[in-house]
């Protein structure tokens, strides 16, 4: 069975990419393209968090509402939300209305502001679970991995919430720390040029 579905282009795309209407532009602009900023990546562990047994689609369809709602996901902004601002959000229709997970959001701003000042970025800190590309099985075969496992452990330790081994695989696969589009997918090339002109966080 094929691991491609053709495009709108009619060029070949990972199979998961047409499964609804804004998978393909998520697919060849986002997914697996090397992401170094903090904010960026911020966003996307949190965003990973509220997917938890529900569908990217449905995270995809309301992450504007997300993001108007946790301030751009500015963590310095977000570690200063009191529980007048989880009120708030539990009564916002916009986005998952889950209290456990909007609390884990503002904690993990919070340690956030705590990694930055210790580590210097996020991004120096998550780069440092990037896979040796050969140690990886074929694309879009694994739910987690040993770094995923190793950095949710991590994460853990430092107070972070709603971060377990599968979620931060996905986060991986997501932020381009490896490229899981399938062989044969036009977006996998592109991938791996961003990859090799990306300038590792230190």
């Amino acid at each position: 069975m094929s691991e491609t579905i053709e495009g709108p282009d009619g060029k070949p795309r990972c199979k998961w990419a047409g499964s609804a209407p804004d998978f393909f532009r998520y697919h060849d602009t986002e997914w697996g393209f090397p992401v170094g900023d903090d904010i960026r990546l911020f966003e996307k562990i949190c965003l990973e968090g509220f997917q938890s047994g529900l569908s990217w689609r449905t995270i995809l369809d309301k992450r504007e509402n997300f993001r108007a709602a946790f301030k751009g996901f500015d963590y310095h902004k977000v570690a200063r939300f009191t529980e007048k601002d989880v009120e708030r959000l539990v009564q916002d229709a916009g986005i998952i209305r889950h209290r456990g997970k909007i609390e884990a959001t503002i904690n993990n701003a919070k340690r956030a502001v705590e990694m930055e000042e210790k580590e210097g970025s996020l991004a120096a800190f998550f780069w440092r679970y990037e896979p040796d590309p050969a140690s990886l099985g074929a694309p879009q075969t694994a739910s987690t991995s040993p770094e995923s496992v190793q950095l949710s452990k991590d994460l853990k330790k430092r107070g972070w919430k709603f971060v377990g081994p599968t979620t931060v695989y996905a986060f991986i696969q997501a932020m381009g720390l490896i490229n899981d589009h399938v062989e044969g997918c036009i977006i996998r090339t592109e991938v791996e040029k961003a990859r090799k002109a990306f300038k590792k966080p230190v």
